[in-house]
Formats: C-alpha cells, sequence, structure tokens
C-alpha cells in the first residue's frame, strides 16, 4: 500500500509541475479557437471547461483504466511504475499536445494532423488505420457493457430467441447510432457528465475501502517480478496491456471532439493532460485493487471470496465481485454504472470520430442529417460484422482485444513522431515527446514480432527492441539534420 500511496502522490505532482513545463513548451495564447471561429451547432460548439473535463474523460477511459489495469496488475508492482511513469511523461503529454495541436488546425482530427507532419502517404495509413481502430473499439466496447448488463438481467425470450447479450447489445447499438449523429451537446453534453461522476465515484469508494482494508500487496522494493500469475515477459507486454492510464493512441482520435469546443487555450492543461492524469489515478487505484485480488497474503482476494483460480482469468467477473463484496448493493450499483457507462460512451464517441474522419477525407460538410446518414450507415454496419465474428468465435474477444491494445498503441507512436516534427520546426523542447516516441516504436515493434508474428526467446525480444530504437533514432537523426541544413 505505501507504493500506492507513493504513486498517487506522483500522479498529482506530475499534473502540478510537469504538466505545467509541458503547458509552457507549447505555449498556449489568445488566438480565436475552432469552437469559436468555426461554430456549427452540430460538432463545433462552446461548451463549459467543467464539462469539457468529465466528457474527455469519459471520452478517454472506457474499461481500459479498469480492464486494462486489472490484467497488467498480473505483472506484480512493475504495473504502478508504468502507469506513474507512463501517465505523466508519455500518455498526459501525448494528449495534451495531440488536443492543441488540434486546435491550432482548425479542429484537425488525427490523420490531417499525422499527415501535415509526417507525410500524405502516412496521412493516408494513419486514415486507413485510424478508422480500424475506433471500428473495433467500437465492437469491443458494446460486447463489453453487454456482457456485466447480460449478466445481471436481461429478458428472458430474448436469451431463449436470439441467444445471450443480444438484448442488450442491440439497446447499446440503438444508443450508439442515435449519439453518433446527434450534435455533441444534445446527449453527450448532457449526460456525460453523470456518467463520469459515476466513473469517479466507483474509484473513490474503492480508494476508501483499500484504505479500510489495508491489504499487504507487493510493493515495488519488493522487486518487480516474482511470483506472478502470467507468463508473459513484462517487456513489451506490460506496456500493451496497460494502455490506458499509462498511453493510449486511442486518445489522439478524441481529442478533437473537445478540441472543437474549447473556448480558450489555455483550457487545454485541465482538459487534456488533466482528464488523463484522472485516468492514471483510476488505473492506479483499479491495479490495487486487483493486486489484493491475485496477490494479497496470508490469502489472495479471490480465496478469501471462497473462488477458484479461473476467477483470475475474467476481468468483468473481477469488477463484479469486488464492487459487491466491497461496496455492498447501492454501492455496487452505482459503481457498475460507471464500469458499464465508461466503455458505451468510448464507444459512441470513437464511432462520432470515425463518423468525422471519414467525413472529412470525403470532404462532406456534417451540418444535414442527411449527410451523417450517408456516413453512419456504412460505418454502423461494419461495426456490427466484427460484432458478430467476435461473438461467433470463442476467442473473439481476446483476439480482437490483443489487436486492439497493441493497433492503440502502435497508433500512439505515429501521434509522438508528428508532435515531435511539430516542436522541431517551431524550435521548442521536442525531447518531451521524442524519449516516449523511440520508447513506444521499440515496445510495438519487440511485441509485434516477438508475440504477434513470432513466440521468441527472450534473447530474441531484447535484440528486436535493440533494432528497432537504432533504426528509429537514425530515421530522427537523419530528418533532423536535413530539416536544419534547408532552415540555413
Amino acid at each position: 500500500m505505501i507504493t500506492f500511496v507513493l504513486s498517487l502522490v506522483a500522479l498529482v505532482l506530475g499534473y502540478m509541475l510537469y504538466g505545467r513545463f509541458v503547458e509552457r513548451v507549447f505555449g498556449p495564447d489568445n488566438r480565436p479557437t475552432p469552437a469559436v471561429a468555426k461554430a456549427d451547432g452540430v460538432d463545433f460548439i462552446v461548451l463549459p471547461s467543467w464539462k469539457i473535463f468529465m466528457i474527455q474523460f469519459l471520452n478517454i477511459a472506457g474499461t481500459g483504466p479498469i480492464f486494462g489495469a486489472i490484467m497488467g496488475a498480473k505483472f506484480g508492482p512493475a504495473a504502478y511504475l508504468w502507469i506513474v511513469l507512463g501517465c505523466i511523461f508519455a500518455g498526459a503529454t501525448h494528449d495534451y499536445l495531440s488536443g492543441m495541436l488540434s486546435i491550432r488546425n482548425g479542429g484537425a482530427n488525427l490523420p490531417d494532423i499525422i499527415g501535415k507532419y509526417l507525410g500524405n502517404v502516412t496521412k493516408q495509413v494513419m486514415l486507413v488505420f485510424s478508422v480500424f481502430l475506433l471500428i473495433m473499439v467500437g465492437a469491443v466496447f458494446v460486447f463489453s457493457p453487454a456482457k456485466i448488463l447480460g449478466d445481471m438481467w436481461e429478458p428472458a425470450y430474448f436469451t431463449e430467441t436470439f441467444g445471450p447479450y443480444i438484448f442488450w447489445i442491440a439497446i447499446v447499438f440503438i444508443y450508439y447510432l442515435i449519439a453518433t449523429m446527434m450534435p455533441i451537446d444534445k446527449i453527450i453534453g448532457r449526460i456525460y457528465p453523470l456518467f463520469a461522476f459515476s466513473l469517479l465515484f466507483m474509484a473513490g469508494a474503492l480508494m476508501v475501502m483499500l484504505f479500510v482494508k489495508h491489504p499487504d500487496i507487493p510493493e515495488l522494493w519488493e522487486g518487480v517480478s516474482g511470483d506472478l500469475l502470467t507468463t508473459q515477459n513484462i517487456f513489451p507486454c506490460l506496456f500493451i496491456t496497460i494502455a490506458c492510464g499509462a498511453i493510449s493512441g486511442f486518445h489522439a482520435t478524441q481529442t478533437p471532439l473537445m478540441a472543437r469546443c474549447v473556448k480558450h487555450e489555455k483550457m487545454g492543461r485541465p482538459m487534456f493532460y488533466g482528464a488523463m492524469i484522472t485516468e492514471g489515478i483510476v488505473a492506479l487505484i483499479w491495479a490495487t485493487v486487483a493486486m489484493y485480488f491475485f496477490y494479497d497474503e496470508p490469502q489472495p482476494g479471490y480465496q478469501l471470496m471462497g473462488l477458484g483460480s479461473d476467477a483470475t482469468k475474467d476481468a468483468p467477473t473481477i469488477v463484479n465481485l469486488i464492487c459487491n463484496d466491497w461496496l455492498g448493493v447501492a454501492g455496487g450499483i452505482l459503481a457498475l454504472l460507471g464500469v458499464v457507462a465508461a466503455p458505451i460512451t468510448s464507444g459512441d464517441t470513437a464511432l462520432r470520430s470515425c463518423r468525422l474522419i471519414i467525413a472529412d477525407f470525403l470532404k462532406l460538410e456534417q451540418r444535414s442529417m442527411r449527410n451523417r446518414l450517408y456516413v453512419c450507415v456504412p460505418l454502423f454496419v461494419f461495426t456490427m460484422g466484427l460484432l458478430i465474428w467476435q461473438m461467433a468465435d470463442k476467442e473473439g474477444f481476446n483476439m480482437l482485444w490483443s489487436w486492439f491494445g497493441w493497433s492503440n498503441q502502435a497508433l500512439s507512436v505515429f501521434t509522438l513522431w508528428a508532435i515531435t516534427v511539430y516542436l522541431v520546426r517551431q524550435k521548442r523542447n521536442y525531447f518531451i515527446t521524442l524519449i516516449p516516441a523511440l520508447f513506444m516504436t521499440v515496445v510495438c515493434t519487440t511485441f509485434f514480432f516477438s508475440q504477434k508474428v513470432f513466440t521468441l526467446p527472450v534473447l530474441w525480444t531484447w535484440v528486436i527492441a535493440g533494432a528497432a530504437l537504432v533504426v528509429a533514432l537514425a530515421w530522427f537523426l537523419v530528418w533532423y539534420l536535413k530539416f536544419n541544413k534547408s532552415q540555413k
């Protein structure tokens, strides 16, 4: 628990100190923002700062800082290091600067930002990559809340006629379609703050219970590895497993939504950097709760609840068990509302962001309902097809989540490199994104070749990591020297 407290303090100090440093590097000013200059009553609308914070937090949260942190806790105390250092120096920096670049570029979507700084070919690749990632988010974040709700209750007729979870999947999809097409202030602006409160209440209540129970869980100084509940290597698997809560490329697809609603640039640090730090705190709490469930001495939580080790394999089950056991019926219901609302709201904003990316590519204005339908109908058909495949294959969800995790982090790599190029061109401190960009390039390359394509020994994993670092650094230095030469 000492490591947990120190990590919590570090995240707060990270926002206060490093967040302010990153803000000074970027240099927000008083120029008109897209919400003011391009107001259209649908996507470009000025919203209050507190509402933007709550929406941004809920947009980026999803089940990532909950399920990802639970699965990442199997790596032991190393999860604390990654959440704290990753969130402060990589994730929150990534979110803030991607959001501010969107503001500076008229509320531009991520592929346009990447294309501006990394070239048109990269833009086209990222366009396809982003759209597919967002569709995966929509599919994944339909199934996980539907499963939680279906395990609690669903009409017997639907279960017997169509199968489990179909009732809730249909409800979530109907909501997705409505929320994706409506002006952002009509549904998202009104109900998201309530759902964000539920998610924050859940995290706060569980943190209080952690101090009440004060479990005897592994501390950082006892070692970052040992008798763990996973056979995966900490590097690179931990850095893919815990994405939301540390760094997530998905967030850069969401920041433009709120970049189109910010009235002043100086609102950016609490909106973007602050929302990510808040998500890091939620991930930290759930990682600690999971360590109680996995590793508490003298008996881990699952044994105290009379459960077998199979209970450690299903993150939604762990959420249900912990919330009901620690918070009682009323608290458990409110907490579960947060767990259910988070993925649903992230799913609908993912598809909303996807609609905007496709519309920008087609140069199809979105003021009219007809044009929004032109994009939404095929988008939802494709998402439904992916969901049907996922449900038909018993390993479909795990496979989709695995590819989502890698794709998510790969997207952060391109975003970090684009921001680095921007900072170099502006003659500002580019090391704040260069170092995270190099690290995440190594992580994603290593994971792809050692876990997704081949299952290689540890030695070869490190060889690939070293090669990826050398190639990425050499590429940057060549470009940097060429750029400096062109400026003379």
